[in-house]
Order: C-alpha cells, then structure tokens, then sequence
C-alpha cells in the first residue's frame, strides 16, 4: 500500500504504479476511467469534510451550516487558514467550495492563506500551531491526536459530502497490473465482508466511515 493524496494517487495509477486506486476526488475518479487508465469505477464508502477552526472563532463561522458562507467569512477576515495545497481529494474540495464562495484564496496565497503541500496530519499540526482554519475529513479529525484550541466549527452541509471510490488499474494500458489479484480485492472491498469491516472500523468508538458500496454505479 502507498499512502498518498488522490492527485498523486491518479498519477502514479496513469504511469502503472499500482494496481488498485483507493480515492476520494469522483469527478477525477470518473475522469481517469473516461480517459482508459482505469476498468471501472464503484462506491466504497462515504464521510465527511469538516471546517475546524481555533476556539475564540474570529471569523464568526460557528454554527453555519453553508460551507462556502463558512469560507467568505474568513476570507472577508483574512483570518488564517491552513490548506493542504497538495491535489488530493481534500484539497480538490477545498477549491471547489472557494470557488462556490466566489473567493480566489490561491490571490492571497502567503498572506492569510496558507499552502502547506503536505497531508492532512502535516496540516492539522500546522493549523493548530497557528491557531489556523483548515479543513479536514472527519475521520482524519477524530483519529488525530494534536487538536490544539481547534474545534469543528462548520459541518452538515450537504456540500460537505466525502464519497471514496475504488478502481481496478487498466491492464491493457499496463501489462504489469495485476488485475485478477486486484479485482479480488475490490470484491471483497465492495462485498459483505469488506463492507462491515469498514462498519466495525472505530477510533474512540467512534464509526469513521460508512460503507455504501450497493450503491454503486458504473462509469
């Protein structure tokens, strides 16, 4: 297994590094099976993002159930915020809601707006030291140690929604893909065993992910 945020996933994946993509990112999942990198394209399981910030809250987001309005207040504020500034599936939704704020954060790239080019463990630490806005997936959030004064400050909105996929590596673009061993373990995955294991998956007794994959649909 390589550990790596889906941006990097897609790319190691379109260069036969790897035999099945585990990600998070659906328009550029459903991109890479139009585009003959990958066979097919199932649901797996779902979370959700969260937008944390520091506890005395200067930008007044506490409560809002608008994730963009969320981003527009801290923006207006240039109160900091912590991004992963790294492609992966986070970052991919971080921008979009910028975008459905009508913000152009990367404008204020090293001012307010800071790019951490890491993972979100990196991330978080660097949010909590500087007493930064992130946002994060819930289940990063709850397994992570080194919370600081951050608090979940914005989250139920529909917008928020954390779907993962998982896709079997086209073989007749790489010979080297192991594609019956792969397809096994997309089966087990996405069957009844894979699926309550990821059920029974608890951090301090709390559920991080929530299996859906009978609610696939082909790409």
């Amino acid at each position: 297994m390589v550990a790596v945020g889906t941006g990097q996933a897609l790319k190691n994946a379109a260069n036969g590094d790897g035999d099945v993509l585990l990600v998070h990112a659906k328009p550029a999942e459903e991109k890479f099976v139009a585009d003959g990198y990958g066979v097919e394209r199932f649901d797996v399981m779902y979370n959700d993002f969260v937008i944390l910030g520091p506890k005395d809250d200067p930008a007044g987001i506490r409560g809002l159930k608008d994730a963009p309005e969320a981003l527009k207040k801290i923006a207006e504020s240039s109160s900091v915020f912590a991004s992963r500034g790294d492609d992966s599936g986070t970052h991919k939704k971080e921008k979009a809601l910028w975008t459905q704020a009508g913000v152009d954060a990367a404008q204020a790239s090293g001012s307010w707006y800071r790019e951490t080019g890491s993972g979100m463990g990196a991330t978080l630490n660097a949010a909590s030291g500087m007493n930064a806005y992130t946002m994060s997936d819930r289940a990063t959030w709850l397994a992570f140690e080194n919370k600081g004064d951050l608090e979940v400050l914005t989250e139920g909105d529909d917008r928020l929604f954390n779907q993962y996929g998982v896709i079997l590596v086209n073989p007749e673009k790489h010979l080297s893909v192991k594609a019956i061993s792969g397809q096994q373990f997309i089966d087990w995955l996405t069957g009844p065993e894979g699926q309550k294991a990821i059920a029974e998956f608890k951090v301090a007794d709390k559920q991080l992910f929530f299996p859906n994959a009978q609610n696939s649909v082909s790409n």
